[in-house]
């Protein structure tokens, strides 16, 4: 059973101190100390008592994003998603890595009794967001398979979106983090990128722009911006909760 979810921020090395920086600052949250061989990983610490639910990885490719999922049987889990068509890519004490049949990458762990939320965070401007999606970005061929893996795999609450290329598995209210299936118009292989709740979409461009942030181009009910990193990210004009 998934206990809690975390996001995760992967962003070029050569840029990484910038984007958690960034990332840190638009999240209320604090880097903790850096982890693995390199110190490619760090965890975005909530200021109040809610259990993090962020997490960066300094990664050799371009950015993008990925979803670990804290579970209570990781063998088990891990089996199912095997049987449901995800490929393991590597496994360690506690951790084992797949990638969906589409493609995309996502991680398993232990539970650790992590279950509170954190507030959405408030801007200077007093306009408030949150960091609560992962967009797997998906070609043509891939769309209608990634649906039933996710849904099948997470139990979750699965529904076609408000426009026809979207489709939302979104989790019990208790859980930080939603995965929205993007079906592209062309065969681009699988990528996932994050996205904001945003009570005032403009509000919340102009503060990210304040801190670095550059907007690309507008879609029907969200913005797509750039971080200091050049990775691509959404913010969207649902309510954040």
């Amino acid at each position: 059973m998934i206990r809690w979810v975390y996001a995760f921020i992967d962003r070029p090395e050569a840029h990484f101190g910038a984007a958690c920086d960034f990332w840190t600052r638009v999240t209320g949250t604090r880097l903790s100390a850096p982890r693995g061989d390199r110190g490619e990983f760090a965890t975005l610490l909530p200021d109040d008592s809610a259990d993090p639910y962020l997490k960066a990885q300094a990664v050799t490719g371009v950015g993008g994003a990925h979803l670990d999922f804290a579970v209570d049987d990781l063998a088990r889990t891990a089996g199912l998603a095997r049987r449901l068509g995800a490929t393991p890519v590597h496994t360690e004490d506690d951790l084992e890595v797949l990638r969906s049949p589409g493609g995309q990458p996502f991680c398993l762990v232990p539970w650790s009794g992590e279950h509170r939320r954190p507030a959405p965070v408030t801007a200077p401007d007093g306009s408030t967001s949150r960091l609560d999606q992962v967009c797997v970005d998906l070609a043509p061929a891939v769309y209608e398979a990634e649906i039933d893996f996710w849904t099948t795999f997470t139990g979750w609450t699965s529904a076609p979106g408000t426009l026809p290329e979207f489709h939302t598995v979104r989790p019990p209210a208790e859980l930080p983090v939603r995965i929205l299936l993007q079906r592209l118009t062309d065969a681009r292989p699988t990528g996932a990128h994050l996205d904001l709740a945003c009570a005032d979409i403009e509000a919340t461009r102009t503060w990210h722009e304040s801190l670095g942030a550059t907007l690309r181009s507008r879609g029907a009910h969200w913005l797509v911006l750039e971080d200091p990193s050049a990775t691509t990210y959404c913010v969207t004009s649902r309510p954040p909760k």
